[in-house]
């Protein structure tokens, strides 16, 4: 039999920490952090990183393992995840996957089989003067006749994504659709999708209040000793919460815009989420509101009881 790994997706902000740290304590299990950028030691308040006081003594994997510098990629993601999920199916545990990074998460469920190649600093450095110099027009026409398909779902904004997509071409000769296409959707385990999903006004207030929160806590001051650091170009930067404020830090715009783009940004954020495991993942969805939190979890739980064996 495939191994059984449970994955909570959703939005941020919704409350797949809580419901992850519950099912391992009702199962026996472990959480992996699903989450592209809580890898960063020291981004704590930005990411939102579970603490050890909400973790209840449940392992977490995959939190605070590289410096702001380092590259975190999918294949590193995946490489990690599935030597991880082996160790603790060999202990007789549960491994539970939280968070939101949608492409992470996919290549862990569907077992893409990845290279290892890391990026060229060089090809990305031409693009980003090319387009700096000429802007995106021309690089971004580039793709769509390379790949029209993965241009069609690239904005010609995201300059990182389009860059990305021309540069894996440039190195394996093959278009990121067709790398796509060669993936099988035979998942190498048991998957129980289980996604939390809120209004959308709800939702949106609850994001806004998390940032207020964030700032109240000290993000400014956390951001701001990267930045002082010289890592404002670093991989962790790109991260929602960190990016925003660089410039706020270099006199550009005030504290109260930087915060109001990065609640925006938050916002656009979770409905990017909420789209994606809409379209790709098949996911059982279940509906919460802070009143009906609790009673949610528990149904949660009575439903996998005659999934999961109960600890």
């Amino acid at each position: 039999m495939k191994p059984t790994i449970v994955c909570i997706v959703g939005p941020t902000a919704v409350g797949k920490t809580a419901l992850s740290i519950d099912v391992a304590k009702n199962y026996n299990g472990e959480v992996i952090s699903g989450d592209s950028m809580q890898v960063y030691r020291g981004m704590d308040i930005g990411t939102a990183k579970v603490t050890e006081n909400e973790k209840q003594g449940i392992p977490h994997y995959l939190i605070d393992i590289l410096d702001p510098d380092q590259e975190f990629s999918v294949f590193d993601f995946k490489s990690r995840v599935t030597d991880i999920i082996a160790d603790i199916h060999a202990r007789g545990h549960l491994p539970i996957i939280a968070g939101g990074t949608g492409m992470y998460l996919d290549s862990v469920i569907k077992g893409y089989q990845l290279s290892d190649e890391k990026r060229d600093p060089k090809f990305e450095q031409a693009l980003i003067e090319e387009i700096n110099t000429h802007g995106i027009d021309a690089v971004y026409q580039r793709l769509v006749q390379i790949d029209p398909i993965q241009a069609s779902k690239i904005h010609p904004n995201n300059h990182r994504r389009v860059i990305r997509a021309l540069e894996v071409y440039d190195r394996t000769g093959k278009t990121m659709t067709a790398n796509q296409q060669e993936q099988s959707n035979d998942s190498p385990y048991q998957v129980i999708l289980i996604g939390l999903e809120m209004d959308r006004e709800l939702l949106y207030e609850r994001i806004n209040r998390r940032v207020d929160v964030m700032i109240e806590n000290g993000l400014i001051e956390e951001a701001r000793y990267f930045y002082n650091q010289g890592l404002k170009k670093a991989p962790a930067m790109r991260a929602i919460g960190y990016k925003e404020l660089m410039p706020y830090f270099e006199g550009e715009v005030t504290e109260s815009a930087a915060v109001e783009l990065l609640k925006r940004n938050s916002r656009r954020y979770a409905k990017r989420q909420y789209t994606w495991f809409k379209n790709k993942m098949d996911v059982t969805w279940y509906n919460i509101t802070p009143e009906t939190k609790n009673k949610v979890f528990q149904k949660i739980l009575k439903d996998l009881a005659g999934i999961l064996p109960r600890t």
